[in-house]
């Protein structure tokens, strides 16, 4: 049963639905293949018309999620060169190797396909179905030494980024694509609860043995894959990267909890998610309640009052004076968010250097945090989408400080 059209602009649900798990999750038992090849077909009909308007002749992308955004192979990040190739005004055609092609389910309504045997140059394979292109547009995740073979080959094309065209696509999220970063969201917030409620536990374990425990918790309900599971205690939990350790979690320590991981469905390409929560161990230490109650506001301000007019400067703001007006600024080192999608990180990012209005479903993580090195830190986290009016967190587990 084909239950998406176009895009959530369509009233086949509202915006408010992607909050509610069991109607998200029965919307997704309905998916079709059919919903992905019309979602598919949309998106390659768009940058064909946006290649149309364009200074760029031929799109040429590589691993990254480009790909798969457009076709539905997910590339496997080998030295064997895998590409993409659409020529303005022509069908696309995959480019693999032979060994790679029984891994490609091979659409033959949306692209042609063309295996190399290792005896073949793929280099050359790519550039003669660029045909006279001279100017081409590369992913941004592109390998470096990819690059380098096609212009030994294509010395006078001019190359440039792809991302001028399918950015901005792959920024305002299908219907398709937010119900399934919402179920993602949604299975995170279920390991988020477990946390907070105490069934996950901290006094005496080491960081690592949490991190594991968060892991196993994740793919139990259902994420195919863990992108991180970061567990920063004590003086650890100053360092936004954290990487758990060995360190045993002891009593007064705040605990930065911070993971994610992909959600996939009839084996598709995956959409991610990413919550922070923190914790303290038993009694709350003064300074520390009150870093976190600068924090809890700083984001429930950002979360509240973030809307799809807004740039990711003007988000980011909202944040960050907040926490520079109580006199902790200088330990709010990172930016507010990122986009999130096929990729952790994603355009928009929230930061004081984007200019750009986030649009429409855009889906980003609103994460505030305050780092004093040496002794704690905190960050609360959340993905939220933008609507046609305010925004909406696809999280929903508690923010305030629980004691474990």
């Amino acid at each position: 049963m084909t239950i998406f059209l176009t895009t959530v602009r369509n009233p086949l649900y509202s915006i408010d639905v992607l909050a509610n798990p069991p109607e998200v999750l029965s919307l997704i038992e309905r998916l079709s293949d059919e919903d992905f090849r019309s979602v598919r077909r949309q998106r390659l009909e768009e940058v064909q018309r946006r290649l149309d308007e364009s200074s760029l002749d031929c799109l040429i992308l590589s691993i990254g999620a480009d790909m798969p955004w457009l076709c539905g192979y997910q590339a496997m990040p080998l030295e064997r060169l895998t590409t993409l190739v659409i020529p303005r005004g022509e069908r696309p055609t995959l480019v693999v190797p032979r060994l790679e092609a029984p891994r490609v389910r091979h659409d033959l309504e949306l692209f042609d396909l063309k295996s190399w045997n290792e005896d073949e140059n793929p280099y050359s394979i790519t550039s003669d179905l660029s045909g006279s292109s001279q100017n081409i547009g590369v992913s941004d995740r592109m390998w470096a030494s990819a690059l380098l073979g096609l212009q030994d080959l294509m010395p006078d094309m001019k190359f440039a980024s792809s991302s001028s065209i399918i950015a901005p696509l792959r920024q305002q999220k299908d219907d398709l694509e937010l119900l399934l970063l919402s179920r993602a969201a949604h299975i995170t917030d279920e390991v988020a609860l477990e946390i907070l409620t105490g069934a996950i536990e901290f006094e005496g374990r080491t960081e690592r043995g949490v991190s594991e425990q968060i892991s196993n918790s994740l793919l139990a309900k259902g994420l195919v894959k863990v992108n991180f599971a970061i567990v920063g205690s004590g003086e650890n939990s100053a360092s936004p990267h954290h990487e758990p350790g060995e360190r045993r979690i002891k009593s007064k320590d705040p605990v930065v909890c911070d993971f994610g991981g992909v959600y996939s469905v009839m084996d598709e390409p995956g959409y991610c998610s990413d919550i922070t929560r923190t914790v303290s161990v038993g009694a709350v230490d003064t300074e520390f309640s009150e870093l976190y109650s600068v924090l809890l506001d700083a984001q429930d301000i950002a979360r509240r009052n973030a809307n799809s007019t807004m740039t990711g400067r003007a988000i980011d703001d909202l944040a960050r004076d907040e926490i520079v007006r109580f006199g902790w600024g200088e330990f709010f080192i990172h930016r507010t968010g990122h986009g999130i999608g096929m990729e952790e990180h994603e355009e928009p990012y929230i930061s004081s250097v984007n200019d750009t209005p986030v649009g429409s479903y855009a889906t980003f993580s609103i994460e505030p945090g305050i780092y004093v090195p040496g002794k704690f830190g905190a960050r609360i986290e959340d993905i939220c989408v933008t609507g046609e009016h305010g925004m909406l967190s696809l999280n929903a587990a508690p923010r305030d400080l629980h004691i474990v």
